[in-house]
């Protein structure tokens, strides 16, 4: 039982990571500042969310698969905060690459809270974040 709450825990992110790409290739930029912690309030990262969702890179009809998450939060036991590298395409199209902050908060025991503090504008395949 503890070990499977443990696991789910890394689903935690993952879903949020890949519901805010979902928003990106969709161009939707309401539902990724209301998926960014605290985005609305600061005008450098509206711009940023308004880039990227108008960006020919991330704009793609169909849906977004996740090549490679490397999140320095992953198996976190308790809080953590970091900048997650998140490959993903749309099946047909090349990869991308961006860095999305997170923070982590909580413990896999009473559950975890993620909150996405940030997406990067695509950086070049082999970037680090």
């Amino acid at each position: 039982m503890l070990l499977a709450r443990f696991l789910q825990a890394e689903n935690v992110e993952r879903d949020a990571d890949v519901a805010l790409i979902q928003a990106e290739t969709k161009g939707q930029v309401q539902s990724m500042l209301n998926q960014i912690s605290g985005c609305r309030a600061k005008p450098a990262c509206v711009a940023s969310v308004k880039a990227n969702a108008a960006n020919p890179r991330t704009l793609r009809p169909g849906s977004a698969k996740v090549l490679l998450l490397n999140s320095p939060t992953a198996y976190s036991l308790f809080g953590a905060s970091g900048r997650t590298r998140f490959a993903w395409t749309v099946v047909g199209t090349l990869p991308v690459v961006q860095c999305i902050g997170v923070k982590r908060t909580g413990n896999f025991l009473t559950g975890i809270s993620i909150q996405l503090t940030s997406l990067s504008a695509p950086i070049p395949n082999e970037g680090d974040c």
